[in-house]
């Protein structure tokens, strides 16, 4: 009989229930051992009997029941089956018979065989089904029991010298990979158990230490297939008198004789998959004489170590072809192929004796490849793998920064060359390196050694060269790309705890760009473990395969090189300098560029290696200014462009207003004096300007021309350029317009006036050469004033960049932190590490942590924050921001592109290059306003001809200037020609683009000054479209930290002073690591004034319970503050006597503080603080009121902790984490601005409600998972909703990235880049108030623009086309040019007054909000569990309780500055708090 395993895709599946009902329905027909359905891989993997079940007739049966059923794989796949022999009892009830059939009912049992004598069952089974334990309860009434173990076999989980050995294994798909594992280990020597679990990726072995390694264990795992790594580093082998005397007894021992085992190398041909390779191993593994076995797929052998005195040469061979015959053919190679055939592979199937090197056997030898034209990852993993499958090549590692391979391969298969050109042949260029080839000695099995000789051994030398002694080995770095940091906590919860790992040596965490930079011995922990052991604390991470992202890149100007020789020198000695990764230098521009790795080198010491050649070296300095941001080269630009056609234009303009006025006066002339029109012609032509120089050629045409020639060519030089560029690529611009205009009206002109000479005309004709200059004027300085302002609207970014340093003082430190020297270098040159010196005044070149000094320091340009932040030893700064009163010394941690400052400056430029969608829109209009505007255009010129020689009269009554003495097909061809002319000059897309852009720039820029950084466009322009916000409850609306509320002391002060009480509680919980220990700590410490407490011993803690300790020298900390009490006292006396009108009745002691204890003796008091169930434990009896207190805080989402003194209680206290001060203001503004506001938290309902009902929101979804908070967000959005996500980011990063705007509070620089839209750099709710209002007031703004930009357009066409002529509207080309221009300066300066924009301030909203702010009272607030809609009815509330919360609600609104119920207690007494007795337990008072 054979199982078999199978994957059946099934699609159509809801829910859980369907997964059931497959898995009951499919498990209960015959033949079926185990089915598992996976509702995620839309999966079942059936394992069944192939002789009564078929793959066809299972996915049959899943089809049958309504589901969609495909074959995944149509060939199933063999399951590893396990044996168990059980001894059937003598007085059995039942027969071997009934026996064997009841057990084959069961799941998992596959064949039962009984022994000749009935009393051994041997009995076949599926491991991954059931187990040898399981099978002896299987038969009812029958006692079974397993046989004895074969010799060496131990089947007990809990053997003395049994240690547990948990790895993490990757890669496993379905159940049949499980059974692979476990039955490839458990095969093991040594190995006791094997439980591998699919769900958890892990497995967990039991094994001997003195018969096996752990490592010997994940090698085998990785040798199936798998990748596996130590969950936990296991401890080193320690060997007591039990285990020596186990080992000397261990099952090999007829073994023991070295001289008795030897090694033979079968040829083996027929095995086509690791399949075979695994029946060979574990069948041979099986046979007690051999003791080694390694197969070998590509090079078709198996070396097997064996004790020839129980097995030949014949046997084994016999073996081998026995595993499946006649598939296998077995022979002894020759001699030549001996050498060849023995594999580097180490520690075999059931070796018996550790690795040791044997001077006579092969080497593998190493070359180093290098290869170029590589571009990414997947070349990497290409030349891998063709490499790996060449035969003899051991293993390839390829680096895409460094551009080279390393291959380890066998001499006596293939070479170097060879190597090469298979690279070669893949399309890459491949050199060999000129490093010399290292020759690696590759262990072997050899006869086993006695233990003493393997212990004296030092480890390095059974070790190949390269892997000798990992303790000296260098240390290996590694980047992971961390998602879901919100603040500086996640930065120090990351590196806190990674620091503790094995093997890890240092890890330094960038928040700004979401990246760890790890050092780690690679010998103990893989990046992939790294990775790992972040996700476990609760953050996304990713290995960053590119390593050379974390390298650094210099740029040197080197002088004084004279020839090829000088380069060839500089670039040999940096190559050979560790750490230099690259290096490359140009003789004829002086330049040097060179990678390096910056835990290892910094700039600093690659200057001065080069300066120690002899030549001499500076910095290639980089552009600080912002220069890209200012506009400065296109408003000089446009500014010239201005000029020149001015200079020209106005000689233009002049001769033009001549001949209006002329012609106005010779119309004048003509309508009083009654001339003719002969007369008239005649005097026309006797004007100067209109004396010919050649017939046709009037001196006005001639002086028009002679203009118009250098402002077309310089003054429009530039639109020329645009143009040709834009029509080149197919598209039509502003640009196109303009040049079509111009060059109409130039050429038309041009072309009459050639006309004109040639005919000899004696009237001069009528040109335009005077609308080019006037249209480029116009349009120049639009475009000159649109630059400057979006110069302004950059300022911003500009700013910010602004803020960097330009150069550092970097210190060298002698012992206890002496000066020993300074210099002051360029801020490039900061390495990480560096001691930097900052003098009062002075910027911070780089982030860093202070070391020494105290002061004050400015963040406000990067935080917004107004108030100075002050910095001492241990506190962190930021690039940029202002020391203000003191020196200070920090060891730089962020260095160059890495600052906060610098992630910033591209977080805004990024935000500001983005388009929104609007913009995108107008983008699209713009590309079809340029072909309608020219088709309007000649329809409009072929309008005026019609119209023009239909009806002359229409075009001789508003053709301005007309003059009998042109012809009327001139002026009618003069007329459509201005009208279409004007036409283009009108309309203008530019506008239209500038509609959006100018205003989200000037937006984020705004929004960065007031410390909210947007991510582009699209989220600036939806925060308005928002109608719900969504808050998380945890760091958000409140603090995030446990803090203590109130403290009530149950004992009267004269028995425990209170003071007293809490030096013993502070002291007691300092030892604790639990948040709400932290707590209670850090309040007693802030109440006695004192940074330290006394002496904590015997400290215990039960988890979930509390904690006991014994607590001592608490008396000197009393006998301080009683100090400090005296002298008060003193004080307060001398004052009393200096009163001179003291009354008699006055008595001093009123004033005088407090009674000083006369002895001051040392006590050890014994603690207990804890839960009710704590207290009682240790056999104290909690009161009902002290328990009624308990239950009422509990009710308000707060923890109330019992502490007791010497078995005494004496003391309760409330802890929880408060809520902001601003969040109820926030929450009801909010409101106010017509958005719903939810609450959504995983914390229990109690607390959700009564954080709610403080800050004022009614809907609230509590107990809610990470993954809910997407799937409430998403059905909130299918409502037809646009949902604000406010989150702290640790578990909301995926409901952050779902919502249409996500925004990530950060704390101080603190910022949550990968979720979120929207990122506040202050902790402080009042700023999503203003990134909403911010968006409404920017798209506002666009709405406005787009008006300016349209009404220009479909106003002005119109116009221009001669569509208002009736009223008397009629334009002149210049009118066009000008309107045009007005229209983009509008649009800017109407963006440009967003830069005006103010902050909503608290105190206004403050006041408006007086009296209207109330807490909501547990019956307003809908309490819903998870994602379930409907909502927990809210508890039924007596009279009295609403009497008591209307009371309540009426003083709030009174006081309304108390912003919360708690913050009475721990700020300032609240002198109404007695007008309500439920506000009454608040105080610090005695129950």
């Amino acid at each position: 009989m054979e199982a078999k395993s199978i994957v059946i895709g099934v699609e159509g599946m809801t829910c859980g229930s369907c997964v059931q009902t497959i898995e009951e329905h499919v498990g209960k027909m015959s033949g079926v051992h185990r089915v598992n359905v996976s509702l995620e891989d839309e999966n079942a993997v059936i394992i069944y009997d192939s002789k009564v079940q078929s793959p066809a007739a299972l996915r049959e049966a899943i089809d049958n029941m309504g589901f969609d059923a495909t074959l995944a794989d149509s060939n199933p796949q063999p399951v590893l089956l396990d044996t168990v022999f059980l001894t059937i009892p003598t007085q059995s009830a039942l027969t071997s018979k009934q026996i064997c059939s009841a057990l084959l009912k069961n799941k998992g049992i596959v064949d039962v065989k009984m022994s000749s004598d009935q009393k051994t069952a041997v009995v076949t089974f599926v491991s991954s089904v059931t187990s040898g334990k399981q099978i002896t309860r299987m038969v009812p009434g029958v006692d079974l029991s397993v046989s004895a173990p074969e010799a060496g076999e131990d089947p007990s989980w809990g053997a003395a010298s049994g240690v547990v050995l948990r790895l993490r294994v990757e890669g496993m798909s379905c159940h049949s990979c499980t059974s692979t594992i476990e039955g490839k280990i458990g095969k093991l020597q040594g190995v006791q158990r094997v439980k591998v679990s699919l769900d958890n990726q892990e497995a967990a072995v039991v094994y001997q230490p003195h018969l096996i390694t752990a490592e010997e264990i994940k090698r085998q795992i990785e040798a199936a297939g798998f990748t596996a790594s130590f969950k936990k580093q296991p401890r080193a082998l320690r060997l007591g008198a039990i285990d020596l005397e186990r080992l000397r007894n261990a099952p090999l021992k007829e073994n023991s004789a070295g001289n008795d085992t030897q090694t033979v190398v079968f040829r083996v041909d027929g095995m086509h998959c690791t399949s075979c390779v695994l029946n060979i191993q574990s069948t041979l593994s099986a046979i007690l004489s051999v003791t080694g076995v390694v197969v070998s797929l590509e090079k078709k052998s198996a070396i097997i170590s064996y004790n020839p005195n129980l097995i030949g040469i014949d046997g084994l061979r016999k073996a081998i072809e026995a595993v499946s015959p006649g598939t296998f053919k077995v022979s002894l190679p020759e001699e030549g192929e001996h050498v060849a055939l023995f594999p580097a592979l180490a520690s075999p199937l059931k070796l018996s004796a550790p690795v040791s090197r044997d001077a006579g056997q092969p080497l593998t030898q190493v070359v180093v490849i290098n290869i170029e034209g590589m571009t990414c990852n997947s070349c990497v993993q290409s030349i891998e793998g063709v490499l790996s499958q060449k035969e003899g090549v051991k293993s390839v590692r390829v680096s895409l920064a460094n551009r080279n391979g390393t291959v380890e391969y066998d001499p006596l298969q293939t070479s170097p060359e060879d190597l090469r050109s298979s690279i070669e042949d893949m399309g890459f260029d491949a050199s060999l390196s000129a490093e010399a080839e290292l020759p690696v000695p590759i262990a072997q099995p050899s006869p086993p050694a006695r233990l003493e000789s393997q212990k004296s051994e030092p480890p390095s030398k059974a070790l190949p060269a390269h892997l000798a002694a990992p303790e000296t080995k260098a240390v290996s770095k590694c980047y992971v790309q961390v998602t879901g940091m919100t603040c500086a906590s996640c930065v120090a919860n990351i590196e806190r705890n990674l620091r503790r790992e094995d093997g890890i040596h240092s890890i330094l965490v960038a928040l700004m760009a979401g990246k760890a930079e790890v050092r780690y011995n690679p010998a103990v922990i893989h990046p992939s473990a790294i990775a790992e052991l972040i996700r476990e604390l609760g953050f996304g991470a990713t290995v960053m395969e590119n390593h050379g992202e974390g390298d650094g890149i210099l740029e040197l100007v080197v002088r004084g090189m004279t020839c090829a020789s000088c380069v060839h020198k500089i670039e040999s000695t940096l190559m050979k300098t560790n750490g230099v990764l690259y290096c490359s230098v140009a003789l004829a521009t002086n330049k040097a560029h060179i990678k390096y790795d910056p835990e290892i080198i910094g700039p600093r010491d690659v200057i001065q290696v080069i300066k120690d050649l002899g030549f001499t070296t500076s910095l290639v300095k980089k552009d600080r200014s912002a220069s890209h941001l200012d506009h400065r080269q296109e408003i000089r630009q446009w500014k010239r462009s201005f000029v020149v056609s001015l200079v020209f234009c106005i000689p233009v303009m002049g001769l033009m207003i001549y001949m209006m006025v002329m012609d106005s006066q010779l119309s004048d002339a003509h309508a009083h004096h009654n001339m003719s029109a002969e007369e008239l012609e005649a005097l026309h032509a006797s004007m100067a300007l209109e004396y010919q120089l050649l017939p046709g050629l009037s001196v006005m045409n001639f002086l028009s021309f002679l203009l118009c020639v250098p402002v077309q060519i310089f003054g429009g030089w530039h639109f020329y350029i645009q143009a040709y560029k834009a029509l080149k690529h197919k598209t039509a611009n502003m640009d196109v317009l303009i040049v079509l205009a111009t060059s109409i009206a130039f050429v038309y002109s041009f072309v009459i006036l050639l006309v004109a000479m040639a005919e000899k005309a004696k009237v001069n004709p009528v040109t335009f050469f005077d609308t080019p200059p006037m249209l480029f004027v116009f349009i120049s300085l639009g475009r000159w004033l649109e630059h400057v302002a979006k110069g302004k609207t950059s300022e911003a970014l500009a700013r910010l960049i602004s803020l960097q340093a330009t150069e550092a003082t970097i210190v060298t430190l002698g012992p206890d932190n002496v000066l020993l020297s300074e210099e002051q270098v360029d801020v490039e040159l900061v390495q990480r590490g560096d001691v930097v010196k900052v003098v009062p005044g002075g910027k911070f070149p780089v982030d860093g942590r202070v070391i020494e000094g105290h002061s004050m320091v400015d963040e406000s340009l990067i935080t917004g924050e107004a108030m100075p932040v002050t910095k001492k030893p241990g506190n962190t700064v930021i690039a940029g921001s202002i020391n203000q009163n003191g020196s200070l010394l920090i060891s730089a941690t962020h260095v160059g592109a890495d600052t906060t400052l610098s992630q910033i400056v591209k977080l805004v430029e990024e935000a500001q290059t983005s388009k929104a969608p609007i913009q995108q829109f107008a983008d699209k209009l713009s590309g079809y306003f340029v072909p309608c505007i020219v088709a309007v255009s000649v329809l409009t010129l072929l309008a005026w001809i019609i119209i023009g020689f239909v009806d002359f009269e229409i075009v001789e009554k508003y053709f301005l200037g007309y003059s009998k003495s042109i012809s009327t097909a001139e002026v009618i061809i003069r007329f459509a020609f201005q009208a279409s002319i004007t036409v283009l000059c009108i309309a203008c897309p530019c506008s239209l683009g500038l509609a959006t852009p100018t205003a989200v720039m000037v937006g984020t820029g705004v929004g960065a000054q007031n410390g909210i950084l947007i991510k582009g466009g699209e989220p600036l322009e939806m925060a308005h479209k928002v109608k719900v916000v969504v808050f998380d409850k945890t760091g958000t609306i409140t603090h995030g930290t446990p803090e203590v509320t109130q403290v009530k002391f149950l004992v009267e002060g004269n028995q425990l002073p209170h003071k007293k009480m809490l030096a013993i509680v502070g002291t007691a919980e300092s030892n604790s690591e639990h948040p709400l220990g932290v707590a209670i700590t850090k309040y007693c410490k802030k109440e006695l004034d004192s940074e330290t407490l006394g002496t904590c011993t015997d400290f215990q803690v039960v988890p979930g319970c509390g904690i006991s300790c014994k607590v001592t020298n608490i008396e000197a900390l009393l006998y301080r503050k009683n100090k400090m009490v005296e002298e008060n006292n003193i004080k307060n006396v001398t004052l009393v006597k200096i009163e001179e009108n003291t009354d008699e009745s006055v008595q001093p002691a009123l004033i005088i503080d407090a009674e000083l204890p006369t002895t001051m003796t040392s006590q050890k008091y014994s603690v207990l603080i804890g839960n009710r169930e704590w207290m009682n434990r240790n056999g104290l009896l909690v009161k009902n009121e002290v328990d009624r207190a308990m239950t009422e805080h509990e009710r308000r989402g707060r923890t109330a902790v019992l502490a007791a003194v010497d078995g005494v209680l004496c003391g309760l206290i409330a802890i929880a984490d408060t809520v902001k001060p601003e969040a109820e203001l926030a929450v009801y503004t909010l409101k106010s601005m017509g958005l719903e506001v939810v609450l959504m938290t995983g914390d229990n309902s109690k607390t959700a409600r009564s954080i709610a009902s403080q800050v004022g929101i009614t809907k609230v979804f509590a107990e809610v998972l990470p993954s809910h908070k997407v799937a409430k967000v998403k059905q909130l959005q299918d409502e037809g909703k646009r949902v604000a996500m406010v989150g702290d980011g640790i578990n909301d990063s995926p409901a952050l990235a779902m919502a249409n705007v996500g925004i990530a509070i950060g704390t101080g620089t603190d910022v949550a880049i990968e979720a979120a839209d929207v990122v506040l750099i202050k902790d402080d709710l009042m700023d999503v108030v203003a990134s909403i209002d911010l968006s409404r007031k920017t798209v506002k703004r666009i709405r406005i623009n787009f008006v300016f930009a349209l009404i220009y357009n479909l106003i002005g066409v119109p116009i221009a086309a001669g569509v208002f002529l009736p009223v008397g509207l009629v334009l002149q080309p210049w009118m066009g040019s000008a309107a045009m221009a007005a229209s983009s300066v509008s649009v800017v300066l109407s963006s440009l007054l967003l830069k005006m924009y103010q902050k909503p301030s608290s105190e206004k909203l403050e006041f408006r909000a007086r009296g209207q702010m109330r807490h909501k009272s547990p019956s307003e607030i809908s309490v819903h569990i998870g994602i379930d809609e409907t909502g927990t009815g809210s508890p039924k509330l007596s009279l009295m309780d609403r009497i008591i919360n209307y009371s309540r609600a009426s003083i709030n609104s009174l006081f309304s500055d108390k912003r919360s119920v708690n913050s009475v207690v721990l700020n300032e007494p609240d002198k109404h708090s007695l007008l309500v007795g439920d506000f009454g337990e608040d105080d610090d008072t005695a129950l």
